[in-house]
């Protein structure tokens, strides 16, 4: 015969089975854990780098690639084709002005000089010389008109008195004809010879002339062939440093190369070369910031070259201090050229998760979990970048290479 179950059992065994139920939940969600855990992707936090969205000023900036260049800097080169001679100096040197640096070889520039000055010297004899051939040819022809001016008197006189004597029937008509026709064939070669005096000094005046100008082109030439001679002994232009110097003796050197460079010492600018891409944004003034092994340097940007090469555009850069003791010359620096200032914007550490301006992806950390998100990126100065929208104030974002699980939409942070 059956019998009735007591309640104190029952009680027992509901309560057996809820522990068992929950016993049984518990382990399912461990097991769900566990297996999240092992299927989710993770990455150490070690691994990351992360940062929190602020407030905060940024400047948007162009970078470029530097280098230090003197401010004052002259080149000086071969006046002619020639051969280096004698070396006084050498690169890296302090020169004052005037300090001989090299000499070249000035034979050839002095034998050209001699026949100039030989030249010279023959076209000084034939202007003495045709002076003294016009004042000869003046005394003949004054010579010769002294004595025409005699015989004229003579014909005249001729002529008076067989007027008169033919007047009473003594003198034929021809011979007073004969008589008139003298008088005034003295008359003309009078004339002339007076005549003669202008035209002789008119040629000799023109072909001394014509060889005074050939002296003043010679005595040009001599002056330049002087100035080469000069140049042929290579000093310093001005107190500096000798960063360049043609130093083997005998070695030949084409007219117009550079055979020394003098730059000026301790004060320096920066010539910054790149993409002709950003050419629109540059303009004179741009404030600068010139960094090297961590060191800023204020500056503006002076001058944009105008020529484009290969791609690639030039500017110079005035420093806020030319004479900084940390610069040297043809040092490399990082330069950055601010385009635009915007204060009170929502920025975020630059790294290596971002690219530059607009949309993009990007992971927000919150909970052990980092999530996808799409960013809108404005401007950034290398340092910080702005963050135009998808992203509050207190977020935090991996600002890492995020390369790895760039196509996941979730993961896991490890400790």
């Amino acid at each position: 015969m059956d019998q009735a179950i007591p309640i104190d059992t029952l009680r027992r065994r509901g309560r057996q089975r809820l522990a068992t139920g929950v016993l049984l939940f518990a382990v399912l969600c461990a097991a769900a854990w566990g297996l999240n855990r092992v299927l989710r992707p993770s990455v150490a936090a070690d691994s990351i780098v992360v940062s929190e969205v602020r407030r905060g000023n940024v400047d948007n900036t162009v970078n470029a690639a530097g280098v230090v260049i003197p401010v004052h800097e002259e080149v000086v080169s071969s006046p002619g084709t020639s051969r280096v001679a004698h070396v006084h100096a050498k690169p890296g040197q302090q020169v004052r002005q005037g300090d001989l640096l090299l000499e070249l070889d000035d034979r050839e520039i002095r034998l050209a000089l001699e026949a100039l000055k030989e030249q010279l010297a023959q076209q000084d004899n034939r202007v003495m010389t045709l002076g003294l051939e016009m004042e000869q040819k003046l005394k003949q022809t004054r010579s010769a008109i002294e004595l025409l001016e005699i015989d004229l008197q003579s014909t005249r006189v001729r002529h008076e008195r067989n007027q008169k004597l033919r007047a009473s029937g003594l003198v034929s008509g021809e011979d007073l004809l004969t008589a008139e026709l003298n008088v005034k064939r003295n008359e003309i070669q009078l004339r002339q010879q007076r005549e003669l005096i202008e035209d002789t000094r008119r040629a000799t005046a023109g072909a001394i002339a014509a060889a005074k100008l050939q002296q003043a082109i010679l005595q040009k030439q001599i002056a330049r062939q002087e100035q080469l001679l000069a140049q042929t002994r290579v000093t310093a232009p001005f107190s500096g440093m000798l960063t360049s110097l043609v130093e083997e003796e005998g070695a030949s050197v084409a007219a117009g190369q550079l055979v020394a460079r003098v730059s000026e010492m301790n004060n320096y600018r920066v010539e910054a070369s790149l993409s002709d891409f950003h050419a629109r944004l540059l303009a004179p003034g741009q404030a600068v910031r010139v960094e090297q092994n961590g060191e800023l340097m204020d500056g503006t940007v002076h001058t944009i070259l105008p020529e484009i090469q290969n791609g690639t555009i030039k500017l110079l850069v005035d420093l806020a201090r030319p004479r900084n003791p940390l610069l040297r010359n043809k040092m490399r620096v990082d330069v950055n050229v601010i385009t635009e200032r915007k204060a009170g914007v929502l920025v975020v550490d630059n790294g290596a998760a971002f690219n530059g301006r607009g949309r993009q992806a990007a992971f927000v950390v919150a909970g052990g979990v980092a999530r996808k998100t799409t960013l809108e990126l404005g401007a950034s100065d290398g340092k910080v970048i702005e963050v135009v929208a998808g992203a509050r104030a207190g977020e935090r974002l991996i600002v890492s290479d995020t390369s790895a699980f760039k196509d996941l939409d979730s993961i896991r942070i490890s400790n």
